[in-house]
């Protein structure tokens, strides 16, 4: 039977990449080297999961925990944090933003828990402005996510800014969203329609900025629709790439005349 190894260990082992006697590779790694092989991984971590292959998995989350536990050795070389206090720090913030489970009793359903942990979070970073609020967004993000992140949070404020302006007045949420669907259809339109204009006037800067704001509306209309914009543009690419795997495919198989 292989030998079942504890956490203490695995980051010993860690530990001795990085010293005198380990690996030169190792050893040469930095936060910033590093950052490219954190992404990689989560990835590949997210495929194993979307596939469904749960040994696979296993590995990959093995590869998410080597990169956490390399910048964690990294960071105790230089004194700046340890392995334990990414724990505390990280067991202390599920304490805090799980009130209804850790402090007084709440039965509450998965879309308050979401709202609760976004409120806490922001009193937790001090997020007092919209500024402040959207700034946060990591740039790291791929952008279609990052997009939807933006258009989700600006609204959280702008839904806040109604109910508390129109405390008088009963509010007819479902015409409201579906005028706002329907608003949001009307500039994706035009949208493409100046897109065309600018290519039919060879203004290349007016194209680039029209065909940005495009994508945007894109992503705004996957929000209104409760679609994910991310999980779309993957199942569209995949798609693309499988019917044209199968046209190669027939046309390698074409007998020549």
């Amino acid at each position: 039977m292989d030998k079942k190894y504890t956490f203490d260990e695995f980051m010993d082992i860690i530990r001795y990449l990085r010293s005198e006697n380990g690996c030169p590779w190792d050893r040469k790694q930095t936060h910033e080297s590093l950052d490219k092989y954190m992404l990689e991984e989560a990835y590949e971590s997210v495929e194993a999961i979307r596939n469904g292959d749960k040994e696979n998995l296993c590995e990959e989350l093995g590869d998410v925990l080597l990169q956490i536990a390399l910048h964690a050795v990294i960071a105790e070389e230089e004194k700046e944090f340890t392995i334990e206090d990414i724990i505390s720090e990280e067991s202390l913030k599920m304490i805090r933003r799980h009130p209804h489970v850790f402090n007084e009793k709440e039965d509450i359903d998965a879309d308050q828990v979401v709202q609760n942990w976004d409120e806490i979070k922001k009193q937790e970073k001090e997020q007092k402005s919209t500024a402040d609020t959207l700034n946060s967004i990591p740039l790291a993000l791929p952008a279609l996510m990052r997009a939807e992140k933006a258009i989700k949070r600006a609204a959280v404020v702008t839904d806040t800014a109604k109910t508390t302006s129109e405390t008088t007045k009963t509010i007819d949420w479902e015409k409201e969203k579906e005028e706002e669907v329907r608003e949001a259809f009307n500039s994706l339109t035009n949208s493409l329609f100046d897109i065309k204009n600018k290519w039919e006037e060879k203004d290349e800067r007016g194209l680039e900025e029209n065909f940005e704001n495009m994508l945007f509306q894109i992503v705004n209309m996957s929000v209104f629709l409760q679609l994910n914009a991310e999980n779309s543009l993957t199942n569209a690419t995949n798609k693309f790439i499988n019917r044209f795997v199968d046209i190669e495919g027939l046309t390698e198989k074409k007998p020549q005349v």
